[in-house]
């Protein structure tokens, strides 16, 4: 229980900051597969693999929901005041984390080099949705019928970019303009304010919506295409560091896009260290114990 709810409170520290996907948290921790097979279990596995996806499920959920409200709480107000020290943690984290998927996955990209094709078409699908500027200062005080649509939609979206490495659904979030009012509904809420009730509610329907239509989807690529679709995904994650470099623009109250002078390099050997401590906690016997159960 205790290895499945540090999995999640990881991947909820990954969330709910722009830059960092959960997803690829799970693929460093190496319960990804699982994690993607345990949410399709639930809408067509057997009664047996339901259960077992369920107990995992709410063990990876109620870790998550400790890692965010001690995120919403804590570490929103540092990625506010201290943006360029995250952005170069995230730069850290990344850099270190792609050459160790390449490593795990390198029997299924050897001799498949042609599929650097959806590297490249990773790169740059995430270069456009972190370019977007959809909604900038979204005012979703006024939940109308188009508020209502508009947030549903970027909840799906959002965690539908949650589940896969590489792109961030927070990134997404701040693209579509709701980052900030979801992140301080979330805080509010945390404090017995339920003024933001309903916008969470909206954006708690479209989570689930976006979860359960892109699962099949996600799994199948995985199955059949696993190779352009891990290519895809470091393609993904390369991107991802452009996103980060330009996230401070898309702040409440923008900043300038990280540069040589504001880069910090204790952060980024930081992020390092997470990527090190993440690899070693594998090596441990409890959590080789749990790897092996997973298989």
């Amino acid at each position: 229980m205790v290895v499945d709810m540090i999995r999640g409170f990881c991947m909820a520290l990954a969330d709910s900051v722009p830059g960092v996907s959960g997803g690829t948290i799970a693929f460093l921790m190496g319960f990804f597969d699982k994690f993607i097979n345990s949410l399709n279990y639930l809408m067509k596995g057997t009664k047996e693999e339901r259960i077992k996806s369920i107990k995992f499920l709410s063990k990876l959920l109620l870790g998550w929901i400790i890692g965010m409200g001690l995120s919403v709480t804590i570490l929103s107000n540092f990625f506010e005041t201290g943006i360029y020290k995250m952005s170069s943690l995230f730069l850290g984290f990344i850099f270190s984390a792609i050459p160790i998927i390449i490593a795990e996955e390198k029997v299924s990209m050897k001799g498949k080099y042609k599929n650097i094709i959806w590297g490249v078409f990773g790169i740059l699908i995430v270069i456009l949705l972190s370019s977007l500027k959809v909604g900038s200062n979204i005012d979703v005080s006024n939940l109308n019928i188009g508020m209502i649509l508009y947030i549903f939609v970027a909840g799906m979206l959002a965690i539908s970019a949650m589940v896969l490495p590489g792109i961030s659904g927070s990134t997404l979030l701040l693209a579509f303009g709701i980052y900030i009012p979801i992140i301080n509904g979330i805080k509010d809420f945390l404090h017995f304010d339920f003024s933001s009730f309903w916008l969470l509610f909206i954006f708690g329907l479209g989570i689930l919506f976006g979860i359960f239509s892109s699962l099949r989807g996600i799994k199948k690529l995985l199955d059949r295409y696993r190779s352009a679709t891990v290519y895809a995904i470091i393609g993904m994650m390369i991107g991802s560091l452009y996103a980060i470099v330009i996230g401070p623009t898309t702040l409440k109250v923008p900043q300038e896009v990280m540069s040589i002078h504001t880069f910090n390099i204790v952060y980024f050997i930081l992020g390092i260290l997470i990527v090190f401590g993440l690899q070693k906690m594998k090596e441990l016997p409890f959590y080789k114990r749990e790897m092996e159960k997973d298989e």
